[in-house]
């Protein structure tokens, strides 16, 4: 199981399609409770609407951030503010600004258009952020900014589907940050069966990691998963076994 200065975070839902992805509020306190039980140190949730699409809408922004509260007091939730959801800056501006019930986190990908627009509105309303580096020009972008000390932790997310790939990507990013002096808390994970060998590696450097059915919905060993708590599970073994 992580320790106290490390984290397990459960990615519960995004686009991926599996039979137990959860998307209504209802569904998804079921997943996180199960992914706390199973070990994770905080979650990672992408609300939908009543068609059944990803939002950021202040309605069921909130509806699912309530229901996973009630079922996991005290954990902290990260919500996404990708422009996979919404691809307008100024929309997707709008739309967090009118948010009634705010997340403890959200993950803010560092290639995105006003990114850095979006994240002093983030600073101002007193939402902490994941910095989200999908690449090496992402952490690129993100040393020049120069504002590395406004966010709580960076997630290094290389997402090449060849597990010896993804992980010599996360190594060039995790790199890339060493070689600027930026110490924020790591979390790392990848995409798929390759998700399994990033997050080895970041546990072995001491890093934190994140797994769930938005990143992966196979185990370890290339079995389907059947929740997000067999695959938390299967991670929190990873920091048991030091590997």
């Amino acid at each position: 199981m992580p320790n106290g200065d490390t984290s397990l975070q459960a990615a519960l839902n995004g686009s991926r399609e599996h039979p137990t992805v959860p998307r209504t509020p209802e569904e998804l306190a079921v997943e996180a409770r199960a992914a706390v039980d199973a070990g994770a140190t905080s979650l990672h949730l992408h609300p939908y609407d009543e068609n059944g699409r990803q939002t950021l809408a202040a309605e069921p922004c909130a509806n699912a951030l309530r229901a996973v509260r009630d079922a996991c007091p005290g954990v902290p939730i990260s919500l996404s503010t990708s422009a996979g959801i919404e691809s307008s800056p100024e929309r997707r501006h709008e739309l967090i600004m009118a948010w009634t019930e705010l997340p403890d986190l959200v993950t803010a990908n560092q290639g995105e258009t006003g990114i850095h627009d979006l994240c002093e509105l983030l600073v101002e309303r007193g939402i902490e952020i994941e910095a989200g580096l999908l690449s090496l020009d992402d952490a690129h972008t993100f040393v020049e900014s120069g504002i590395a000390s406004r966010y709580k932790r960076v997630m290094v997310e290389p997402l090449n589907p060849d597990p010896d790939d993804a992980v010599a990507h996360a190594e060039s990013i995790e790199q890339t940050l060493t070689e600027s002096g930026i110490q924020l808390e790591q979390v790392h994970h990848g995409d798929g069966i390759a998700s399994w060998a990033v997050n080895r590696r970041a546990v072995a450097r001491g890093h934190g990691i994140r797994t769930g059915l938005e990143d992966t919905t196979v185990l370890p060993d290339g079995r389907s998963a059947r929740n997000n708590g067999e695959l938390v599970a299967a991670a929190a073994t990873l920091f048991d076994s030091g590997t």
